[in-house]
């Protein structure tokens, strides 16, 4: 049998390089969070050498912000790689690979969306999370984070204070927080630095009876001595002439 002529490569039709898109999607949008989601591990773990390894950078402002575009960068370079790959770095190849380019970016601005509306405002009450919060006092806080990111630090900051159980947080920057009126006060848990950058002010409170110093007055009994004459009204002992006497009214 004779065997088949190979085309030398110049003339073999190329493969399309195929880029697992969704995959990669989920880890552009999450990679950049990294840091985050390793302080709130630490925060929950209690491993307070790692949380203030990466407190700075939560308490900058804007640093979601910036990991949102980092995420998106990944996604472009990794977009304007496959396209150069394959030999559509054009408008044409773009409009060609719309799909892709769509499931690409759609997985890595999904990802940040599921982890700024469920993940994290989840595991900021398992970081603040409160066991058996009857009996405590609370408040209710409004915060100025400016996303939902933010909440697992000021879940974590709140817990650093003697008399603070912990905290439930609400979307989108409410936080309830339970305390021992005895050990720690309102202005004491305001006082905190992170209110320096967050700011927070107070909607709501509850003080529980047990902080509550109610006043009842005690019946006395009011008893003194008295001199008079033998006629007077109460117990009288002595002479006749200037007894001591006491008496109870």
């Amino acid at each position: 049998m004779k065997k088949k002529k190979e085309l030398p490569d110049c003339c073999k039709p190329k493969k399309e390089y195929k880029g697992k898109n969704p995959l990669m999607g989920i880890a552009y949008g999450i990679i950049p969070h990294i840091g985050c989601i390793l302080f709130i591990v630490a925060a929950v773990l209690g491993a307070t050498v790692l949380m203030q390894f990466f407190r700075p950078l939560l308490m900058h402002r804007y640093i979601f912000h910036y990991l949102i575009l980092i995420s998106i960068g990944f996604a472009t370079l990794a977009s304007f790689l496959y396209l150069r790959k394959n030999k559509l770095l054009s408008w044409k190849g773009i409009k060609k690979k719309r799909g892709y380019l769509t499931i690409m970016y759609g997985t890595t601005v999904g990802i940040n969306l599921i982890l700024f509306m469920f993940i994290f405002p989840f595991l900021a009450n398992i970081t603040g999370g409160v066991v058996g919060a009857e009996g405590f006092s609370s408040m209710e806080i409004k915060v100025n984070i400016p996303c939902p990111g933010h909440a697992p630090l000021i879940a974590s900051e709140l817990k650093t204070i003697g008399g603070v159980e912990g905290s439930d947080y609400s979307f989108p920057n409410n936080f309830l927080v339970y305390y021992d009126s005895s050990l720690t006060s309102e202005k004491e848990i305001l006082s905190l630095e992170v209110f320096e950058e967050y700011p927070a002010k107070i909607i709501g409170e509850k003080i529980t009876g047990s902080a509550i110093k109610e006043y009842t007055p005690q019946q006395t009994q009011s008893s003194g001595s008295c001199s008079g004459g033998c006629g007077g009204a109460g117990t009288c002992g002595g002479g006749c002439g200037s007894p001591s006497c006491s008496y109870n009214q």
